[in-house]
């Protein structure tokens, strides 16, 4: 698994569209230092754009990389090699070399910046952490859809479309039921939805760790009892490794099962 793993990663790290990515962060991040002087402001921002870019990203390169290698994926079948090696060897390689294109492009000018003198040390690597879960979920998620689609457009298709459920449709549907059950005590089903999608749940971390909880009223105040503690700090990356566990299992079980 290893080798395989060592050869998506610098297979990906040599192609353009990992330069792209990485050049992509590095202009984000020193636009909005030349924009913003106050390092906090600037985390927010990037807290907007990683929030959403990187789940799109980790689940198109996913899809793209699997059935781009596909005939390479079979010939390494043909070899003895555990079929849950080839998988996640490939999957590791692409969420690590995403990963490190979002780390090192967005901490390169905030480290010139002057980072580690500022007290926003502590938020950006709250970014950094939840925008590396992120790759990873959404990654294995895109790995499930292509090992369960051998249609390259219906793999695509239903790629976007899960991307779309959880970065918008989910939060719409849970602000509307909010809205219709807001005569019930809904403490608990805020926090329950929250944990149910890992964009959100990433994002309520961001928005507490940056202490502006109260723009998002008594909501915020619930969140802010229990993602504001160390308990619920626990919990809520516990329920992110959930969220990498989970699909990573489905990717070994399916690609035992799979016919090629």
């Amino acid at each position: 698994m290893l080798k395989i793993l060592k050869y998506s990663f610098f297979d990906l790290i040599r192609s353009r569209w990992s330069y792209v990515y990485f050049a992509f962060y590095l202009l984000l991040g020193i636009v909005l230092l030349f924009l913003n002087n106050d390092l906090s402001k600037a985390v927010i921002t990037l807290m907007n754009v990683i929030i959403v870019l990187v789940p799109l990203i980790g689940t198109i390169f996913g899809v793209m990389y699997y059935y781009n290698s596909k005939e390479f994926t079979e010939l390494l079948l043909a070899q003895p090699l555990k079929r849950s090696s080839i998988f996640l060897g490939q999957y590791l390689g692409v969420a690590m070399s995403l990963s490190m294109s979002l780390i090192l492009g967005l901490g390169i000018p905030f480290v010139f910046y002057g980072l580690f003198k500022s007290n926003a040390i502590w938020d950006f690597s709250l970014l950094l952490i939840t925008g590396t879960f992120l790759t990873f979920i959404f990654t294995a998620l895109a790995f499930n859809i292509a090992l369960s689609n051998d249609n390259k457009i219906k793999g695509f298709g239903y790629a976007i479309l899960l991307w779309l459920l959880l970065a918008i449709i989910y939060d719409g549907v849970f602000l509307m039921s909010l809205i219709f059950f807001e005569d019930y005590p809904l403490d608990k089903l805020s926090l329950v939805g929250t944990m149910l999608n890992p964009i959100d749940l990433s994002r309520t971390l961001i928005l507490l760790k940056l202490d502006i909880s109260a723009l998002l009223g008594y909501t915020g105040a619930i969140f802010k009892q229990f993602f504001g503690t160390s308990f619920g700090l626990i919990v809520s990356f516990i329920m992110l490794i959930i969220w990498v566990i989970l699909p990573v299992m489905r990717i070994m079980f399916k690609s035992r099962k799979k016919d090629f």
